[in-house]
């Protein structure tokens, strides 16, 4: 799909929706909304469509039962919130989504289902098989065990991720802006609803602020980074607030709501996919102007002699990425060299890379079938 018209064809169709939509400003579930939109959803799937949900509301379903006016600050408080809330908010949706005939199952996902090609490619056939079974996947982060260096993030990436795993069509982020902006709306009422992006520059990155509201916590720039996932994959994205009814309904009739990111023309394998988004990056290598130039062509693997930087302490077989001059972002890869040899080579021709490490077991520090454009 390349125009917002096509998203009338979309099939498949991955829905985000974020805490400030499900909930009231007291943080309390905003019920009547879950249930407007579990309509919304169960519509769209007696036309056939196949839907996937992912849900936040978790930390505060579990602030309404346990008393809470704030949200909890601490990784053990937040757990204790998710816990006692993932039940009660799954609860809500099969209630509303039983009401409609249709079957829903509860996925929690952590980064190790990412990270981990086994886990990725079983979290892959998991859900592929329950979206054949007509069944809706009710997806989140398990906040109640996950720490930090477990967790994916957010709930915009985690959807990115999701929609690329399950071929999705088009992923949708409900949140309680209208869109992206030229100018923080709320500060610059001359700020302009920008409704098609089709390249996400680094200009566009910077127009992204912080979190939208102290109850949510993926704010644009999150989005934005969602939104190099889904393109990259294949993956139309449209984000739009959730917060007006009818909003799924005419984003897909190609209604000029919100604002739509046009993918890449090549949906990348399986393999790149999790290449480029599901394993965990462990460094970062920079390049000159004639290496990125040579990668962006599609041909060429990362060479020693195009190297400017190297950062982190990354082994071979670790994922790094790899930027420009600028600190832009066009690539990621595989390490043939750890960090400590990558450094060493910085800037050295492929047959001096003997002379200096005492032996050369590959020409590339990675070698173009194992990495990933990402422009």
């Amino acid at each position: 799909m390349s125009t917002r018209e096509n998203l009338t064809q979309a099939k498949r169709i991955v829905v985000k929706v974020g805490t400030s939509t499900l909930t009231h400003s007291s943080g309390k579930l905003n019920l009547e909304r879950i249930e407007r939109l579990v309509s919304e959803l169960a519509e769209l799937a007696k036309q056939g469509k196949e839907i996937v949900l992912v849900t936040s509301g978790a930390v505060g379903a579990g602030m309404e039962l346990l008393g809470l006016t704030e949200k909890p600050k601490t990784i053990p408080e937040k757990q204790a919130a998710a816990a006692v809330g993932q039940g009660i908010l799954m609860h809500t949706y099969e209630k509303f989504f039983s009401e409609h005939g249709q079957v829903v199952a509860q996925v929690l996902l952590t980064r190790e289902d990412s990270v981990k090609r086994s886990r990725y490619t079983n979290c892959r056939n998991a859900l592929l098989t329950l979206i054949e079974m007509g069944v809706i996947p009710i997806i989140n982060e398990n906040d109640a065990v996950a720490v930090d260096e477990l967790k994916i993030g957010d709930n915009d990436t985690l959807s990115a991720m999701v929609a690329s795993i399950v071929d999705g069509d088009v992923l949708i982020i409900l949140s309680d802006v209208e869109g992206v902006f030229t100018d923080n709306p709320q500060s610059n009422p001359e700020a302009q609803l920008i409704g098609e992006i089709t390249d996400i520059t680094p200009e566009m990155e910077a127009l992204a602020g912080g979190p939208g509201t102290k109850r949510g916590t993926g704010g644009m720039y999150t989005k934005i980074q969602a939104g190099k996932i889904a393109v990259n994959s294949g993956v139309s994205m449209v984000i739009a607030t959730g917060l007006r009814d009818g909003i799924l309904r005419d984003i897909l009739i190609g209604e000029k709501v919100g604002t739509v990111f046009l993918p890449k023309e090549n949906r990348l394998q399986v393999r790149k996919r999790w290449l480029a988004f599901g394993a965990r990056t462990h460094g970062v290598i920079t390049v000159d102007k004639g290496c990125e130039k040579a990668i962006l062509s599609g041909g060429s693997s990362l060479l020693a002699t195009g190297i400017t930087a190297v950062e982190g302490d990354f082994e071979h077989g670790n994922t790094i990425s790899v930027v420009t001059l600028e600190g832009r972002e066009i690539a990621r890869g595989i390490a043939n060299y750890n960090g400590e040899d990558a450094r060493k080579i910085i800037g050295v021709h492929t047959n001096g890379l003997v002379k200096i490490l005492g032996s050369k077991p590959y020409d590339e520090v990675v070698h173009r079938d194992n990495m990933v454009l990402l422009v």
